[in-house]
């Protein structure tokens, strides 16, 4: 049963004297208890403001947010301000993508840690001091009891995110979200990083949504994936599914984008035309044709069809002309669903 359910999300930005912007239109996905799911995109494509939502951490002027989102019985987007503030860090905690930013620079990271604990779990200063040592060690920190009393500039980029997942995991919360955890860290950092993100899902049964531009993160922590462009989903799958084959051209290029170590040819790197910026509004059409080596008249004149492809695990691309896949058996068809 799912633990998480998004339907129909979508985010609105309004601009004084400038047309409104849709950064999220019509997402909806589901997140199971101990599921690790992933959603990947390129920077623009809405994942992050995906996880805002979810949070409700989007500012309230100038933004508009509908459709539904679920956190087991409880409807998060009509909760009052006040219950959410209950929800954040004990049900639902996120890991943002800058921890330098994200973290208070004139606070001790002790501070900072110790205020989670005793806000959730009601324990006295003494106590919730105790966990947060205890918590530092658990993610790796060497001498805990000396970090507490530092401030985030002390510390190097990879202490800082381990901060920033001892304060998302002080309440054992039941979903975590990760938005870039691994940006900007060097390569043995994020090795790590990811090795006590897995950790942690394994030990506490919770949760997870890793939303990376990574796709070998994503090979490595996911079970199932969703690629977004341009505020849709385009395609949703299991991992091993969506590496093996994918079915939307975007995904196939984001693949092929990355370099191979069992790559014989040694030649150019695929690269995907344009930018993220010539786009085509998903009412008249396909997002991604005018970057797509693969486009069809099929991919303009209305929304693009959502075609379910799955013989066994869910899996659905939002293309008139998926790729890599198997013709359908004689007398049937590829079924398609509400977009």
């Amino acid at each position: 049963m799912s633990f998480l359910r998004v339907r129909d999300l979508t985010v609105t930005f309004s601009r004084p004297g400038k047309p409104p912007v849709r950064a999220v239109d019509g997402v909806s996905f589901d997140v199971a208890s101990g599921q690790t799911v992933g959603i990947v995109g390129e920077s623009g494509s809405g994942k992050s403001v995906t996880s805002l939502a979810v949070m409700r951490l989007l500012p309230a002027r100038n933004v508009r947010v509908t459709g539904s989102i679920m956190l087991g019985d409880q409807e998060l987007l009509t909760l009052p301000a006040r219950q959410m503030r209950d929800v954040r860090g004990r049900d639902v905690a996120m890991i943002f993508q800058d921890p330098m930013t994200s973290l208070n620079p004139v606070v001790t990271v002790g501070r900072q840690l110790v205020e989670v604990i005793v806000r959730h779990d009601r324990k006295s200063t003494t106590a919730a001091r105790h966990d947060a040592i205890a918590l530092l060690d658990r993610v790796g920190i060497p001498d805990p009891v000396r970090r507490l009393r530092e401030y985030p500039h002390q510390l190097s980029g990879g202490m800082r995110q381990r901060v920033m997942i001892a304060m998302a995991i002080a309440c054992r919360p039941r979903l975590l979200i990760a938005d870039e955890p691994t940006t900007a860290l060097d390569v043995t950092i994020q090795a790590q990083i990811l090795d006590l993100l897995r950790d942690l899902v394994e030990e506490s049964g919770s949760a997870l949504v890793m939303i990376t531009h990574d796709l070998g993160v994503v090979a490595g922590l996911c079970e199932q994936v969703h690629v977004m462009y341009s505020g849709r989903i385009v395609e949703s799958a299991p991992a091993a599914g969506l590496f093996a084959r994918p079915a939307h051209p975007y995904t196939d290029g984001l693949l092929r984008s990355i370099p191979r170590i069992d790559d014989d040819h040694h030649g150019r790197l695929h690269t995907i035309r344009g930018s993220v910026r010539d786009v085509v509004a998903w009412e008249h059409g396909c997002a991604f044709q005018p970057r797509c080596d693969h486009a069809v008249d099929a991919c303009l004149g209305g929304p693009p069809p959502v075609l379910d492809l799955s013989d066994g695990p869910p899996r659905q691309v939002r293309c008139p002309r998926p790729m890599n896949q198997p013709a359908p058996a004689p007398g049937t068809d590829r079924r398609e669903v509400s977009a």
